[in-house]
């Protein structure tokens, strides 16, 4: 696992990553299709384990609640009543193709998803709450960091040159802001739509931040 990242402000919308939320690259190209977060979904994905559980089912692909039970250290009851909570607001679905009497499977039902925060400035607990599921994408971030530096030693020297982070200060209004965010997104969609297919291949997570930053740096 590869991390780039890119920070300076997060952006006021957000496709956010735990694989949070991010889709898993497909081989085919093709549109994302992209689940839009109102106050009702966001209340449900406050939550911190059911943000987790669209984010395997994303990242893995389809499961049943024990195999994600197995994932996040939890019982299969538990992860069954998220999912359900889950799919009350159509953030994951049954996979009836795979399904049997026994057991049930679930999928995401969308491939990515968009939360402005902005949006919720207005109504104070739903801020809350869309702050408390930025706060846990971060930590899962900074959790992936941790397992890349890790690793790190364990990669060849081409991965390791390759991935890493940067950052830069920069002076900007909000348009000119969100142009550039604009742009890099543009460029990242490019290559996950033609993904590489050669023998030294692997999944890599990209991040993005923008903070704008009222006085001095707290450096």
């Amino acid at each position: 696992m590869i991390v780039g990242i890119m920070t300076c402000r997060e952006s006021l919308q957000i496709f956010f990553a735990n694989l949070l939320c991010i889709a898993s690259v497909s081989r085919v190209p093709r549109r994302q299709k992209v689940f839009q977060v109102d106050e009702r979904a966001l209340a449900v994905l406050s939550h911190p384990l059911r943000v987790r559980l669209v984010s395997l089912l994303r990242a893995d692909g389809p499961a049943t609640a024990t195999r994600l039970a197995e994932r996040v250290g939890e019982s299969s009851g538990v992860t069954s009543y998220h999912l359900r909570k889950l799919a009350e607001v159509g953030l994951v679905e049954e996979d009836e193709g795979r399904g049997t009497k026994r057991e049930r499977w679930w999928r995401s039902a969308y491939d990515a998803t968009h939360l402005s925060p902005a949006a919720f400035l207005g109504n104070p607990q739903a801020h809350r709450e869309s702050v408390g599921m930025r706060r846990e994408m971060h930590r899962w971030q900074w959790r992936l960091l941790e397992q890349w530096l890790a690793e790190e030693s364990e990669w060849d020297k081409a991965w390791v040159d390759a991935a890493g982070g940067s950052d830069n200060l920069l002076v900007l209004d909000p348009e000119s802001l969100q142009a550039l965010s604009d742009e890099i997104w543009a460029i990242v969609q490019r290559y996950r739509q033609r993904p590489a297919t050669g023998p030294n291949t692997a999944r890599v997570v990209w991040f993005q931040h923008f903070v704008p930053v009222r006085g001095e740096l707290p450096l």
